[in-house]
């Protein structure tokens, strides 16, 4: 976005303000335009441009497979269309872990190709060294413990997470060396809601959940499974506000219907 353009209203000193004062942040994702022109446009605070986009749009299993570039094609997309809300991109698998050098030339991509505001990494200690580097450049990062979903092959499962009193001790330890580090703002995925309240309170840097109960600063959630538009997964954190498979199912079907018996287009849909 040009310095002539729109300025964001939302940034990272701002998500902190809001915690401050106990204003909670909402948050979701977007993958396209014109998705993430109406989630902006609604009021949404900061917009995700998740490694999700591997389940939802491409239609793989896990998040693994997909890639930066497709990643910067997706975020190049959503930044078009805000104009408010903050836009962070997930770094995804490969491009951070076990090398920080990889890690910063992965963000500079992202920061440079997609003119996003802040990227998203997946762990703890033990992704702290491309935590560091990135933010060196001066890159904001967002953190991200509990259930890692880039981590299914270690875990096996995508059950709560931390339930353990060793787990969630390590967890507490992470989020603080995360805030340490830098982070902005850390997400915390499917863990008990004592735990992600207990470090809610702990931290000075807005936390963000996804089947973490109501003590964080701010929620999450992928914006298909909340419209209704993928209707195959349904954990029990997961508020549908829409049902557009519904909605769209019908649609189709009527449009089918009406092509088929040369209902469409009448004589007033012709030129």
């Amino acid at each position: 976005m040009s310095v002539a353009g729109k300025v964001r209203a939302v940034t990272t000193l701002r998500l902190t303000e809001m915690k401050q004062r106990g204003e909670k942040i909402a948050m979701l994702t977007s993958y396209d335009y014109s998705m993430a022109k109406i989630v902006d446009a609604a009021g949404v605070d900061v917009i995700l441009v998740g490694d999700s986009a591997a389940n939802v749009m491409a239609g793989y299993e896990t998040t693994l497979p997909i890639t930066l570039d497709m990643m910067i094609y997706h975020a190049r997309s959503v930044v078009r269309a805000v104009s408010r809300a903050l836009v962070v991109v997930d770094l995804p698998f490969g491009t951070y872990q076990g090398n920080s050098k990889v890690a910063l030339e992965s963000a500079i991509r992202i920061m440079k190709e997609t003119e996003a505001d802040a990227v998203k990494i997946e762990g703890g200690e033990e992704i702290l060294e491309s935590v560091n580097r990135i933010l060196s450049a001066g890159i904001p990062v967002m953190g991200h413990l509990g259930l890692t979903p880039q981590s299914i092959h270690k875990f096996g499962t995508y059950n709560v997470r931390a339930k353990e009193e060793a787990e969630a001790e390590k967890l507490v330890r992470d989020a603080r060396l995360l805030e340490a580090a830098g982070c902005f703002g850390i997400v915390l995925e499917k863990i008990p809601a004592a735990l992600a309240e207990r470090v809610s309170k702990e931290l000075k840097v807005p936390t963000i959940g996804i089947g973490a109960g109501g003590g964080v600063d701010g929620q999450v959630l992928v914006i298909h499974d909340m419209l209704g538009i993928s209707n195959d997964f349904s954990p029990r954190f997961l508020r549908r506000y829409a049902d557009l498979h519904g909605v769209m199912s019908e649609a189709v079907g009527n449009y089918v219907s009406d092509v088929k018996s040369c209902d469409f287009p009448n004589e007033k849909e012709q030129y």
